[in-house]
C-alpha cells in the first residue's frame, strides 16, 4: 500500500506552515484561507484549517534507512526528539525489522521518522527535507478497534500486516510501505502519555494497483 494524499486538521495553519517548512524542510505547494499543502516526497500532506478542535495525530514518515542517525541530529537540531525507553531516543521494532525516533509538531501530533531495513531506499544525499520519501504510517482511532478493522479490511481489501500480530486494542493495517495504526480510543500514543483522540482524516492511497480514499470522521 502507498499513501498518496493525508488531509488533516490544524488549528492554526501559519504556525503549521511555518513548522513544516522550518523543522521538517517540506516545501509548500498550496495554501489558501483554509488550508496549507507540502510535499513530503511521494505523499501530498494537507493540513485543513479548524477552529479550537486541538487535533491530535499520530502519522510516520519514510525516510532512507541509511538516513537514521543523521535524520535524528538534523532534527535534533530544530526540536525536542521524544525519549522512548529512558534515556533512549531511538526505537528498535525488531519484528519490523525498522527503527524509528518521535517528535511534536506545532499542534501537538505525534511524528515519527522511521527506517526500514526490509526496502531498498538507502540514499548517498546528505539529508534533509527533501529525503523524506512519504508518509508511511497514519493513525485511526475508534472506540471498537476490531470492528474498525474488519470493516476497512472489507470494504477497501486490506489485510492485517504480516509483521504485527492482531490485537484486541491494536491492529496494523497494509505493508510496509504503507499502514494504517489502528489503536482503541485513550490508549497512549506511543512513546507518550498523550491519548488518542479521534479526529477528522482523510487519506487517499493505492493498493493492489487500485486507488481508494478513506474518511474518517471526528
Amino acid at each position: 500500500m502507498n499513501i498518496l494524499e493525508l488531509e488533516l486538521l490544524s488549528d492554526d495553519i501559519n504556525q503549521t506552515e511555518v513548522f513544516y517548512n522550518e523543522v521538517l524542510g517540506l516545501q509548500t505547494v498550496s495554501k489558501n484561507i483554509s488550508s496549507v499543502s507540502f510535499a513530503a516526497g511521494a505523499t501530498k500532506l494537507t493540513f485543513r484549517a479548524s477552529e479550537n478542535k486541538r487535533p491530535e495525530y499520530h502519522f510516520a514518515f519514510d525516510i532512507p534507512n541509511n538516513k537514521l542517525l543523521e535524520a535524528f541530529a538534523w532534527i535534533e537540531k530544530k526540536t525536542e526528539i521524544l525519549e522512548v525507553i529512558p534515556p533512549d531516543k531511538i526505537a528498535d521494532f525488531y519484528n519490523w525489522n525498522a527503527k524509528s525516533f518521535y517528535f511534536y509538531d506545532n499542534d501537538g501530533s505525534v511524528l515519527e521518522f522511521i527506517a526500514r531495513y526490509d526496502l531498498d531506499n538507502a540514499s548517498e544525499k546528505p539529508f534533509d527535507g527533501s529525503s523524506i520519501l512519504s508518509v508511511s504510517e497514519v493513525g485511526f482511532v475508534s472506540k471498537n478497534v476490531a470492528q474498525q478493522s474488519d470493516e476497512i479490511i472489507e470494504k477497501y481489501g486490506l489485510s492485517v500486516f504480516s509483521k504485527q500480530p492482531k490485537g484486541k486494542k491494536f491492529i496494523v493495517l497494509g505493508t510496509d510501505t504503507g499502514l494504517f495504526i489502528l489503536v482503541e480510543e485513550n490508549r497512549n500514543w506511543y512513546p507518550t502519555n498523550k491519548k488518542a483522540k479521534s479526529f477528522w482524516t482523510k487519506v487517499l492511497f493505492e493498493n493492489n494497483g487500485k486507488t481508494r480514499e478513506i474518511e474518517i470522521s471526528d
